[in-house]
């Protein structure tokens, strides 16, 4: 199902490729009426998150899941954001994890975790966190369950003008 993705690492060249990417599940999203977790508005179209895209792909942790010449998913990893609970033994942190959901049912997702797992292991670390949004029916959460996290802390993101944002973070442990 996954063979034919495969992990490169992204550059300063790949910010628009990682907003597409935003865009595409934002839009896909707000068709669902699903836009507690990233809004209705395209992020290329937010200062902020253009800003946050080009953060991301100059810091040396974009990986971007490729099928041939097309980006079909983008992972991020780093440090933990501030609005989380800091970690108490040294980790690997996903920031974003992002599919193309053209190419949905193919455990691209997955795929980019594992990953993510691998670096870990690289870098002799044992515990991978991820956030992610923990409004509406929970759906994220359980799938991120699904991928053998296990949920730990939540938290609420205050926004200036909008509802707090929900929050969980997930743990998985690694051998």
């Amino acid at each position: 199902m996954t063979d034919d993705v495969i992990p490169r690492q992204g550059g300063p060249a790949d910010a628009p490729t990682v907003l597409r990417l935003l865009d595409d599940a934002t839009a896909w999203l707000g068709a669902r009426g699903r836009t507690g977790q990233w809004g209705a508005e395209p992020a290329s179209t937010d200062p902020r998150r253009v800003a946050q895209a080009d953060a991301w792909a100059a810091g040396g942790g974009l990986w971007l899941a490729m099928i041939g010449d097309r980006a079909v998913g983008a992972l991020v990893v780093g440090a933990a954001t501030a609005y989380v609970p800091p970690p108490t033994e040294p980790e690997l942190y996903v920031n974003l994890l992002v599919t193309d959901r053209a190419y949905a049912g193919r455990g691209i997702g997955g795929r980019l975790l594992a990953h993510a797992a691998r670096l870990a292991r690289d870098r002799g670390v044992r515990l991978v966190r991820v956030d992610c949004y923990a409004g509406d029916d929970q759906a994220l959460v359980r799938w991120y369950e699904r991928q053998g996290y296990t949920p730990t802390d939540r938290f609420t993101v205050p926004r200036e003008g909008r509802s707090p944002w929900p929050g969980q973070v997930l743990t998985r442990r690694l051998s």
